[in-house]
């Protein structure tokens, strides 16, 4: 790996989990102020996580009164992203143990996300909220290619969760299987779903399962990633409450639990705060230092 700039430390933190064996780890760089698009990538491939964050300058004007404010950006073992839960997560949790707890604003690709960090009973846990999101079609034959490309019979769907795309930073399409067994049995092309979610614009697939009125289990295929499943994915989970709240499924205001991660070993927890008159979704979970 060729460097312009002497390598900085790679921070390895895990988001949605206060066990370093669960969640969705994340690469944290917290001064990439001298690394060029190559130099990110290359961090990011050679670490192997599902994105690695770094951050930068923040731009002008960026912040309030009492928040701490930053410029980030996010990059897959293959290519940038404009958003990434985990990672927001992952590095306001690093940037806590270093600063203490508080309110952070990061520049995104996707707009500005605030982030809360609280500790509770010793446990750093953050908040970030989405920008604004929105909920659109998807068009059948596009629908019918996805499902080729899992292996699921639109039999395994369930009715009462319409597929949509859903965008909460990034855009992802959401997915309801009919039964926890169709969920974990995931096992898909690889080649095909990427080449349609490149063609989409899709970040990964939100393959949900409804346990209860506001628990939900879910998984995320991340073939543009280069990573064949996220573990714990909090751009998605945005993106599902706006679906969720879009389509009358749950009330305006409510606070839903995602599961993911337990069929890869890597047990997470998400939770999705949504509140009336305000469209932005809150996603909040523990996060905890690898090694």
């Amino acid at each position: 790996m060729m460097m312009n700039a002497p390598r900085p430390e790679v921070l390895r933190y895990t988001a949605f989990s206060s066990d370093p064996e669960g969640g969705n780890p994340a690469g944290v760089v917290l001064d990439a102020a001298a690394l060029d698009d190559g130099d990110m990538l290359a961090l990011a491939a050679d670490l192997g996580y599902s994105e690695t964050a770094f951050l930068t300058a923040p731009p002008e004007g960026l912040g309030g009164p009492g928040e701490r404010a930053y410029g980030i950006r996010y990059f897959s073992p293959r290519a940038e992203v404009p958003f990434c839960g985990h990672a927001t997560v992952a590095t306001a949790v690093a940037l806590a143990e270093r600063t203490g707890p508080g309110r952070l604003v990061f520049a995104t690709r996707a707009g500005a996300v605030p982030v809360e960090v609280a500790e509770e009973n010793g446990t750093l846990r953050a908040t970030l909220t989405s920008v604004e999101p929105y909920v659109g079609e998807i068009a059948d034959a596009d629908l019918a290619e996805a499902l080729a490309a899992l292996g699921w019979p639109a039999a395994d769907l369930d009715p009462a969760f319409p597929p949509r795309i859903a965008f909460a930073g990034a855009r992802h399409l959401v997915l309801a299987a009919a039964t926890r067994a169709r969920l974990a049995d995931l096992s898909y092309d690889f080649a095909r779903l990427e080449a349609l979610m490149h063609r989409l614009d899709l970040t990964t697939v939100q393959l949900v399962w409804r346990e209860s009125a506001t628990v939900f289990h879910v998984r995320d295929p991340f073939p543009v990633g280069g990573v064949v499943e996220d573990p714990a994915t909090g751009a998605a989970a945005a993106a599902f409450g706006a679906y969720a709240r879009e389509l009358g499924l749950v009330p305006e205001a409510a606070v839903l639990t995602l599961h993911q991660g337990e069929d890869l070993g890597r047990p997470g927890e998400l939770t999705v705060t949504l509140r009336a008159g305000d469209p932005r979704v809150r996603v909040g979970g523990t996060g905890t230092r690898i090694g």
